[in-house]
């Protein structure tokens, strides 16, 4: 015969939790171990324990892989601080997204549009990421020159381009890719300030020659502000328009849009070879 049920501690009724709270006290669970120093490494679990972990409290696993997925790529990103990113932007776009085929097959593919639609050639490989810059021989020129290949080539102001693709389930992959433009922004903001300033010096024979200080800061002042609004303008233009450009690299992926490559793309491929598969 069973015994009485005991009740919880403090006389309290236990009460069902729901899933956004039982995440919130594993994440907390973990946090506290961390501080406390127990486990072999403070904090760590293995993929398998986690998919384990997960199919307990009720979480499919290749959701949970496709989440490690996505954590592991935000390492790409470059963190954000100051007055720069407030006033000019972000310094890096990514694009990231669940596609079909294997970690490889998808890796080389982006190495594919890197090399023929961005004019981008390889600078470091890795076991599940690319790293590339922009080309800078006498072919990429021409091609960023003459607009004769149908589009831009928006990636080329960048200092490089990342991607890290992890495998999610049999046949899936997660892809992100990041374009870091900081030193272009750099560039482009101590030019449009230096700019700015020589505006503002513009004053100084002004009143040299008496004309009222007020009247000679106003435009001068007003001409600064406008460069830097301009500034901040195409620098921001520059960014979105290469977040497109990755978002339609990510496209041709995950919807296997295929097109043959145009006739410029053939003459260009008969001058340089064809996109070179990672090694």
């Amino acid at each position: 015969m069973t015994g009485p049920r005991s009740d919880p501690p403090g006389g309290m009724r236990e009460q069902p939790l729901s899933r956004a709270a039982l995440e919130r006290v594993l994440a907390r669970a973990a946090q506290l171990q961390a501080a406390t120093g127990e486990g072999d490494e403070p904090g760590s679990m293995t993929e398998a324990q986690l998919v384990e972990l997960g199919n307990e409290v009720g979480l499919s696993g290749d959701l949970l892989r496709q989440a490690l997925a996505e954590e592991r790529g935000r390492t790409l990103l470059p963190a954000e601080s100051g007055w720069l990113a407030s006033v000019t932007g972000v310094s890096a776009v990514t694009a990231a997204r669940t596609v079909p085929g294997r970690p490889a097959t998808v890796l080389a593919a982006i190495d594919a549009w890197m090399q023929r639609e961005e004019a981008m050639q390889v600078k470091r490989r890795f076991a599940d990421q690319l790293v590339w810059e922009a080309r800078r021989d006498i072919f990429a020129v021409i091609r960023r020159t003459l607009p004769i290949w149908g589009r831009g080539l928006e990636l080329v102001p960048a200092n490089e381009v990342s991607a890290i693709v992890a495998p999610v389930g049999p046949d899936k992959a997660h892809a992100r890719i990041v374009a870091d433009f900081s030193a272009a922004r750099s560039r482009r903001a101590t030019a449009g300030a230096a700019l700015a300033c020589a505006m503002l010096l513009i004053t100084v024979p002004l009143v040299v020659m008496h004309v009222p200080p007020v009247l000679a800061a106003v435009p001068a002042a007003l001409a600064a502000l406008l460069t830097l609004l301009v500034t901040r303008r195409q620098y921001r233009q520059l960014v979105s328009r290469a977040q497109v450009s990755l978002e339609q690299a990510l496209d041709r992926l995950e919807f296997a849009d295929a097109k043959p490559a145009t006739a410029a793309q053939a003459l260009l491929d008969a001058f340089i070879g064809p996109p070179r598969p990672p090694k």
